[in-house]
């Protein structure tokens, strides 16, 4: 009797001591302390309990290989448990695994096929693997749940990429019923507007996202982008500069905030935008030395605007916009009435194909009075 007690005790013991291994590691995980949690796990009696601990501990770690190794583990000792089978798939799909992870969702969706994360898991891994089936999937995981927020966004992804803007709008605000503060919904929601060129409702949507604390290139760049289509250029210029902070030299942005300037009349802050955007540039600048031009003039700096036209004829020497600019500068520069006609009369004579003959014939008319009128004088 005294033996059987004995024994008793030593196995009440040693379940004790395991029950206490096993808090202790679970302890240690859920602050945070996985190293250590995982050789708390290696140390019990019975593994096949704590595979799946094992395998989420290496996973918070980032040792996937291990995690692997411990989910094959777990699931050969639980062979119906579901949710191991789940994670594990998902972690297949994490490390690029396509094939089996697609093979692994199949087999969960045959043996439960009222799960839509299942649907939503297999749709995400044909994705990845460029099957246009993928959509099914998702569709799929929304007729089983109307508010799968994952589901919905690809959803209505695809239909904005396919240009499908009623149905696109139809998915995201079925989606913003249950989650009105969805980001990637919300963001989706103004591209399609402005994909719609519906700029005065994109603009609210991407103010939306500003109010949530979302703030980035694409949606300051968008903003002004759509304030800009409403003329509504001072808003616009604000959201450029804001979208010059993650990217300070994108000379693109550097000349439209040029161009908004210059649309407000305000030629100097124009003319010093451009100038810069030009600075930045490594490629034909014709475009933006004609700007440039077109903007002392607009200022009566004729002979910056005369060097700038011929900067950007040098860039292009086909720009027969800035040959004719350089001629009407020129008009504008010279007091000289001959000076002037003489210009006329080389271009005329250079240019006999110039879409501009015309009209240098009919000013070179009109010079020809005004001087015969100065000599009558």
């Amino acid at each position: 009797m005294k033996l059987f007690l004995g024994l008793l005790t030593v196995v009440f013991t040693l379940n004790l001591n395991a029950q206490n291994s096993k808090t202790k590691a679970d302890h240690l995980y859920s602050n945070g302390n996985f190293s250590k949690a995982i050789e708390v796990y290696k140390s019990l009696e019975n593994l096949e309990e704590v595979y799946d601990d094992i395998a989420k501990a290496y996973m918070a770690i980032g040792n996937y290989g291990e995690a692997l190794n411990n989910y094959e583990k777990a699931i050969q000792a639980n062979e119906d448990d579901l949710l191991l089978q789940y994670e594990y798939a998902k972690l297949l799909a994490r490390t690029k695994q396509y094939k089996d992870a697609n093979q692994r969702f199949s087999n969960l969706i045959a043996s439960d096929s009222l799960n839509p994360n299942y649907y939503y898991e297999l749709g995400v891994v044909l994705e990845k693997q460029k099957d246009t089936t993928a959509l099914q999937q998702f569709q799929k995981t929304f007729k089983l749940d109307a508010t799968h927020q994952k589901a919905i966004f690809k959803i209505a992804k695809h239909h904005l990429i396919k240009r499908n803007f009623i149905e696109a709008h139809r998915y995201i605000d079925k989606g913003l019923e249950s989650y009105k503060n969805n980001i990637e919904l919300i963001s989706l929601k103004a591209q399609t507007y402005y994909h719609q060129d519906y700029y005065t409702h994109a603009v609210v949507w991407f103010n939306k996202l500003l109010d949530l604390g979302e703030k980035s290139e694409f949606i300051h760049e968008k903003l002004s982008l759509s304030y800009a289509q409403n003329s509504d250029y001072e808003d616009a210029i604000y959201h450029r500069k804001q979208a010059l902070k993650y990217n300070p030299n994108d000379a693109s942005g550097i000349f439209v905030i040029g161009t908004y300037y210059e649309r407000l009349s305000d030629f100097e802050k124009a003319e010093v935008y451009i100038s810069k955007a030009i600075k930045l540039q490594d490629r034909s600048l014709a475009d933006e030395y004609q700007r440039l031009g077109t903007l002392y003039n607009r200022q009566k700096k004729y002979d910056q605007a005369i060097k700038a036209f011929q900067k950007s004829l040098k860039e292009d020497p086909s720009n027969i916009m800035a040959e004719f600019y350089i001629l009407r500068t020129k008009d504008e520069y010279y007091a000289d009435t001959d000076s002037k006609i003489k210009l006329y009369e080389q271009f005329i004579e250079k240019k006999a194909k110039s879409p501009f003959l015309s009209y240098a014939k009919g000013r070179l008319k009109e010079l020809k009075q005004e001087k015969f009128l100065e000599e009558e004088e």
